[in-house]
């Protein structure tokens, strides 16, 4: 679409008024009527409990110290405590001035915060500023949560309306203006705007949703739609046409629900005339998230994600009433208002008003899916015995939020990892720089796959897999995938890994791996990631121990590797240390060629 097209269009857009979020655009009768919402109760008591956790608390200071404690040591997260906390305010005291209107209290505590907010020397994160930088052009800089937070303010100033001082709406006008929109027009272009990934969504999104909701200058609109729509087709050339989001589900939460929240904006505000979600690609991304999930809340959490992943529910409703397939997801599943650490606003604020009852599994139904643009194949099995989950993937190791894992499996049962993806670490300065594979959840060291010739896999797009073949049938699954070029290393001519997965009442992994090498490799070992602390059984037998006398024997052939069990620790995603073991099984003689096969039998 061309600018004087999207002009015409934004000529003829409806106002930007509360309709665009009640029906009818009744407030009042929407939120009384939360107030004895069976759906939405949980919701509600969590978001008392964290005002009485607040009350009687300052608003915390974003000090110079903290602000310069990242360019010092790298350490993001005691700036990015009180700066997220501030958001959780925010939050707090927004729903419960809607909530309880009467209740002035909350209206004195909301104003305090975002003047507080609209005080900040930057909304953006001193990780996401150059190192050196002049404070005079400090609103140069758009990150993902300066995006964010100018997001927030135009929704919470439309949202409380003349209930908010004049002084207030106005210092919101002024400091979306200073702070996004004419950075975003005058200073740009920036990296994101051409990004096929998260940012592209979230940081163009919610300049052109609070773009949507506050200019009021249909050139200026159109300049800022035009932008921010070229940003949306950047993003979903991210995605394959099987939908998958490489970067893992909480990405896909993250970078598709910024871009739901936005073009549910625009759909609304032209009236349907500008709708991105009649493209057949976004109804596939949609479904990814059904697909994602392996046993409960776990998921296949490849690249940088968390193992166990909750559901933004109001996202969820949304897109299951706008597409046919889309599933409910469980509403045990359910992320609570204080699970999101970032505290950002418009996932918590659509938790709320997109939240429908109606009809839900108590559990996900059985499923396997093979992803083919991303090379991954998730598996859900579901017997008597309880449910099981395993995924696998190939790809190539320059991926969004990239680990080296070619060949990475994950194996779950019962609720319990048997054999893990570590996922996402603790964001440092240096995990996104120069030594991220030196970290165990980025590199391949922490990842079931070989280590060759006491070699890694290496990083870059030229490290990559091919699937051989691929299926998804109701009594197995399979995969089988050529590593060789994954790993830099100049004798291996083939690796062969097939991975096949028995879905009995007891479900089994096969896992073969077949080599070829020119000479003889000087060292293969086989290893495999875990949680649990696997225990030396009889020889050809190890267990990884489960509940209750549960678990998963790996049985493999004593006469041609020996196992090896080591614990190891890394910082997951929120900074907390914790252990894994690599169970590894070491070739006795590794020749020119190779054979290598474990079953892993769940009991």
């Amino acid at each position: 679409m061309n600018q004087l097209e999207l002009a015409a269009i934004i000529q003829d857009m409806i106002p930007a008024d509360l309709s665009l979020y009640y029906p009818q655009g009744d407030s009042e009768a929407f939120w009384t009527q939360a107030l004895s919402s069976e759906i939405l109760q949980a919701d509600l008591a969590e978001i008392r409990a964290e005002a009485q956790r607040l009350d009687g608390q300052p608003i915390p200071q974003l000090t110079y110290t903290l602000f310069t404690l990242y360019g010092r040591t790298g350490s993001r997260l005691e700036y990015e405590r009180p700066y997220f906390e501030r958001r959780r305010r925010l939050n707090t005291y927004v729903f419960l001035s809607l909530l309880e209107p009467e209740n002035t209290e909350h209206l004195e505590k909301l104003a305090d915060v975002l003047w507080a907010i609209c005080d900040e020397y930057t909304w953006c994160v001193p990780a996401h500023l150059p190192a050196e930088h002049d404070a005079s052009e400090i609103n140069r800089h758009i990150d993902l949560f300066s995006s964010e937070t100018g997001f927030a303010l135009s929704e919470i100033s439309l949202l409380l309306g003349e209930r908010l001082p004049p002084l207030l709406r106005s210092r919101i006008r002024s400091e979306l203006e200073r702070r996004i929109f004419q950075p975003f027009l005058e200073h740009g272009p920036y990296f994101w705007e051409t990004s096929t990934h998260n940012w592209a969504a979230v940081c163009a999104g919610s300049i052109g949703a609070a773009a949507l909701l506050l200019v009021k200058d249909p050139a200026r609109l159109t300049d800022i739609l035009l932008k921010t729509e070229s940003s949306m087709n950047y993003y979903l050339q991210g995605f394959g046409e099987d939908g998958a989001c490489q970067e893992g589900l909480g990405y896909w939460n993250y970078g598709f629900g910024y871009f739901t929240y936005y073009s549910d904006l625009l759909r609304a505000r032209s009236g349907g005339r500008l709708d991105w979600f009649k493209q057949e690609k976004v109804a596939q991304i949609a479904r990814f998230q059904q697909q994602c999930f392996i046993d409960g809340s776990y998921v296949a959490n490849f690249s940088d994600s968390v193992p166990q992943v909750r559901v933004h529910r109001g996202l969820s409703h949304y897109l299951a009433e706008v597409y046919t397939g889309v599933l409910r997801p469980p509403s045990a599943l359910r992320a609570p208002f204080t699970e999101d650490h970032c505290s950002r606003f418009a996932p918590a604020l659509r938790n709320l008003i997109w939240t429908r009852a109606g009809k839900e599994n108590i559990t996900w139904e059985a499923g396997s899916s093979y992803l083919p643009d991303a090379a991954w194949l998730v598996s859900r099995h579901v017997s008597t015995a309880g449910a099981f989950g395993f995924a696998a993937k190939g790809g190539h190791n320059d991926e969004p939020h990239n680990h080296n894992d070619l060949g990475q499996f994950i194996l779950s049962g019962r609720g319990e990892i048997f054999a893990a993806d570590l996922g996402s670490g603790e964001y440092t300065a240096d995990y996104f720089g120069a030594g991220r594979y030196g970290y165990d959840c980025n590199g391949s060291q922490g990842h079931s796959v070989p280590v060759i010739d006491g070699q890694y896999q290496g990083a870059g797009r030229g490290f990559c897999s091919k699937v051989l073949h691929a299926a998804a049938a109701p009594d197995k699954d399979e995969l089988m995938l050529e590593l060789a070029r994954a790993y830099p290393v100049a004798g291996l001519q083939s690796l062969v890994r097939s991975l096949v997965w028995h879905k009995e009442e007891l479900p089994r992994l096969e896992l073969t791996d077949t080599y070829r090498y020119a000479g003889t490799p000087a060292g293969w070992t086989e290893r495999f990631v875990t949680w649990r602390r696997p225990e030396l059984a009889e020889p050809g037998n190890v267990l990884l121990p489960g509940a209750d006398g549960s678990g998963v024997l790996v049985a493999y052939n004593p006469q041609i590797v020996q196992p090896e069990i080591t614990v190891h620790a890394y910082k997951d995603h929120f900074g907390r240390e914790t252990q894994w073991h690599s169970l590894d099984f070491h070739a006795l003689q590794p020749g020119a060629v190779g054979v290598l096969a474990f079953t892993f039998q769940f009991i």
